[in-house]
């Protein structure tokens, strides 16, 4: 179990706002202050480029920075360093993938997958890509609980029965084929808080169509679920530093460093240049290929002390911790509001991710969250960079409430109240 009150005083956000129910970190988490320190270090005791000087603050810098690099890469047992590309956020990976290797193998008639649930950052570049080259865009659906339509009840069911899996997942080979270049999806839904069988699914769309090149969106799961990119099998993943205790403006892509080889530059300018003539330009290698200019250095640093508060408490605890709230959550908010409070994604909280999202009553989710607000309260309201899967579920928007290490049973029943009083006030 994990002690909040000992977690909480690593924040110092919390002296700052002692009565602060943070319920938003699907948005952005919090950071703690080892982070923060970090970022001070590297500003007030070595500011200096990375891979420029030779002076004794640059070196320190880059060593710094590099450190980070080898951190990511053992967090998600990725064979080597040179496969993780630093940029600024998960939405800027993905579409480096959509333009350095999506332009590079697309062509007119080919397909691209995805899914109903996806961040618009995993949705909108496939989209406007198939539109460019005339290439076909597919889009997998879910049923009424939240699950991708594969065939499948849960993820329970798939530990317990896995000789049966790859048979209900069938149903892929009425959407993957052997045009399908791309399949993008999520792992874990940040509106359904739904947790995708990312490895069997991969496994399976391998069979099918062995080319097929599989984008993993964990920007929802880098934070609460262990990652093992060797053992899911995908080809790249992507996910945010700010998202996981550490910075903003740092994003991570993870890929097959032979693919990443194969690629275009995704920009041109400095540090990605081996030798410029006036005839033509050679590249470095990945992982610096594809980090032209110059990087957050400062932050890029401080996220390998995200990395380390994150694997200093455990991944499994942290996963444990959000499945018992969210549990807690549904159970509280059905039990006081009945039919009056709708919830979306999967009620079996071993497939659902820290996420609650949901509907009350006929009150907008924007005067809901305003109200919650006013009372210290901090959800999201709006599509949530979601509108396709809004526009699914006939909704025009959702409140989200989501839970981390440092939310507990009184941010849940401060929640309750909260949403009491926003009754008692929209009724009046």
């Amino acid at each position: 179990m994990l002690n909040i009150q000992e977690v909480k005083k690593r924040f110092s956000i919390f002296q700052n706002q002692p009565d602060l129910v943070y319920l938003d970190s699907t948005a952005t988490s919090l950071k703690p202050k080892s982070v923060v320190d970090k970022i001070r270090e590297y500003y007030e005791e070595y500011s200096a480029n990375v891979f420029r000087g030779i002076y004794p603050m640059s070196e320190k810098a880059t060593m710094e920075f590099e450190e980070t690099r080898t951190i990511v890469s053992g967090f998600i047992n990725a064979n080597s360093s040179n496969e993780i590309v630093f940029t600024r956020n998960a939405t800027e990976s993905l579409n480096l993938l959509a333009y350095s290797l999506g332009r590079k193998i697309l062509e007119s008639g080919d397909e691209i997958v995805t899914t109903i649930m996806e961040h618009h950052s995993n949705f909108v570049p496939w989209q406007v890509l198939t539109s460019e080259v005339g290439a076909v865009f597919k889009i997998i659906d879910i049923d009424e609980e939240g699950y991708l339509n594969l065939g499948i009840n849960n993820i329970k069911d798939q530990k317990s029965n896995i000789k049966n899996i790859n048979q209900k997942l069938k149903v892929l080979d009425q959407i993957i084929t052997k045009k399908t270049k791309i399949l993008a999806l999520t792992y874990v839904s940040n509106v359904l808080g739904t947790i995708n069988p990312i490895k069997e699914i991969v496994t399976q769309v391998k069979k099918i169509n062995p080319k097929i090149i599989v984008i993993i969106d964990a920007a929802q799961a880098a934070p609460h679920l262990k990652i093992d990119v060797k053992d899911l099998g995908a080809d790249f993943i992507v996910f945010s530093s700010h998202k996981m205790l550490g910075p903003t403006g740092v994003g991570v892509l993870w890929g097959k460093e032979k693919l990443l080889k194969e690629m275009y530059p995704f920009m041109y300018g400095g540090d990605m240049i081996s030798e410029v003539y006036i005839d033509k330009t050679i590249y470095k290698d990945p992982p610096h290929k594809f980090e032209a200019g110059t990087p957050a250095i400062g932050e890029i640093i401080a996220f390998k002390e995200a990395i380390k508060f994150l694997n200093e408490v455990g991944m499994e605890k942290i996963s444990e911790h959000e499945k018992k709230l969210t549990r807690i959550a549904i159970d509280r908010l059905t039990s006081t509001f009945g039919g009056e409070i709708k919830i979306y994604g999967p009620r079996n909280v071993d497939d659902h991710n820290g996420i609650v999202s949901f509907s009350f009553g006929k009150y907008h989710s924007h005067d809901i969250s305003q109200i919650l607000a006013d009372n210290g309260i901090c959800v999201r309201a709006g599509h949530h960079c979601a509108m396709p899967l809004h526009t699914r579920l006939k909704l025009p928007a959702t409140v989200r409430a989501s839970f981390y290490i440092y939310n507990d049973e009184k941010d849940v029943e401060k929640l309750v109240e909260g949403l009491k009083k926003v009754k008692k006030i929209l009724k009046a």
